[in-house]
């Protein structure tokens, strides 16, 4: 990371990489959406709504990813004061609050068919809710689906494995790593926009002053 210290040398990592990350984003995104619509067969359970963790289970990594980026672009900028950090920090800010929302908002379409409510206070959503405020509650939000056993369902992908049956879980990897190829796209467009500010207006105090 601290070779990419230097804005110039970054931004010439930045542009490709921008482009890369959007197009395969992009092309895993609508692939994995694709064939969970069209290729998996409904739960036995949820029917067709089952479909809905193909964007709701990224977006919900997603969220809490940015959190965990800002508190590590703020301890870069915190310790070895790395010069881009605080840009970074910033450009990841937007995107997970953006894939936090989506999450929630997705949670609640899936929660009215699924349980009979668009909301309810238990714990594991009210966690979700908090994680807008700030990283340290990642650990809880990780935990709640094992803490509290209410409305929201138990854990269904862990290490150990899944309990998703695998006709239903294989376009789940592609949106996944789609739709995180897209968040470091957003990421990366909003540094390049950044700094490209900064060196505006660096310019015009130079021409004011001459």
């Amino acid at each position: 990371m601290h070779a990419l210290a230097n804005p110039a040398r970054f931004l010439r990592f930045a542009k490709p990489a921008t482009n890369w990350f959007l197009a395969i984003g992009l092309i895993l995104a609508v692939g994995g959406m694709t064939a969970g619509l069209t290729l998996t067969p409904p739960d036995y359970l949820q029917g067709e709504t089952v479909r809905i963790l193909y964007v709701h289970v990224p977006a919900a990594w997603l969220g809490m990813a940015g959190w965990l980026g800002i508190a590590a672009a703020s301890v870069s900028q915190l310790v070895w004061r790395h010069p881009l950090a605080a840009v970074a920090a910033r450009a990841v800010a937007p995107a997970g609050a953006t894939f936090a929302a989506i999450c929630l908002l997705t949670g609640s379409i899936w929660g009215r068919p699924t349980w009979g409510t668009w909301w309810e206070w238990d714990g594991r959503l009210i966690t979700a809710i908090y994680g807008l405020v700030g990283a340290i509650n990642l650990p809880i939000i990780h935990y709640s689906v094992l803490w509290w056993r209410t409305l929201h369902q138990g854990q269904s992908i862990g290490i150990s494995g899944s309990s998703i049956d695998n006709s239903l879980l294989w376009p789940l990897p592609l949106t996944f790593v789609g739709f995180s190829a897209i968040f470091a796209a957003v990421t990366l467009m909003r540094m390049r926009a950044e700094l490209a500010m900064t060196k505006v207006e660096a310019r015009q105090r130079r021409m004011a002053q001459a």
